[in-house]
């Protein structure tokens, strides 16, 4: 089931608002941003919430390295929306080749041995999440991350689990990397709140 066809609930309000903003930004406004406006309670103010605490609240990890982990866990996930959303985003703080060697294999992307560290944490939770255990929790911590990077790292990850899924099964449509692009600097203005 295409969006689209999930849009003819909508409230003519929503409608209305989704295509002033769209007009406004110059770029057709991206479905996740558009699921949030349909159904609040699919996608309303806890989602939200979460996500921008888990994106943008207090954290030793950067936005540009969180919305690179939340691209990392896309990828493992073949969210292609989810991909292009926050490399996107990523790349606003940090080198484009840097994000692409990251997206390829971060175990040979030239990125700090912590960020490595929190990548193999959330690869096990994303790949093989029967798997996780205190163990992995343990060994990120002796490669250098404190408990509160884990728990911070974890959020992005499970928050990014979710909504992947999401966004694959309402088969979001992808925008151009231009429309990406001028989506990320709102998104980076403006969080996920």
């Amino acid at each position: 089931m295409r969006l689209a066809e999930v849009e003819r609930g909508d409230t003519l309000r929503h409608r209305l608002l989704i295509r002033m903003i769209s007009r406004f930004a110059g770029y057709r406004l991206p479905d996740a941003a558009r699921v949030a406006f349909y159904d609040r309670d699919f996608a309303g103010r806890a989602l939200g919430e979460w996500t921008n605490r888990a994106m943008r609240g207090p954290s030793a990890w950067s936005v540009s390295e969180r919305e690179l982990m939340a691209a990392t866990v896309a990828t493992w996930n073949e969210c292609p929306f989810c991909v292009g959303g926050h490399r996107a985003v990523a790349v606003l703080g940090m080198d484009d080749a840097v994000v692409a060697a990251v997206l390829e294999d971060y175990r040979t992307a030239p990125i700090s041995d912590r960020l490595r560290a929190a990548l193999a944490f959330l690869d096990r939770m994303t790949n093989n999440p029967d798997e996780l255990g205190g163990d992995d929790v343990q060994t990120a911590v002796d490669a250098g991350l404190s408990i509160d990077d884990v728990r911070d790292a974890a959020a992005v990850g499970a928050v990014f689990n979710i909504i992947t899924r999401n966004a694959n099964a309402l088969d979001f449509e992808i925008p151009s990397p231009g429309d990406f692009a001028r989506a990320a600097t709102m998104l980076l203005r403006r969080g996920y709140g």
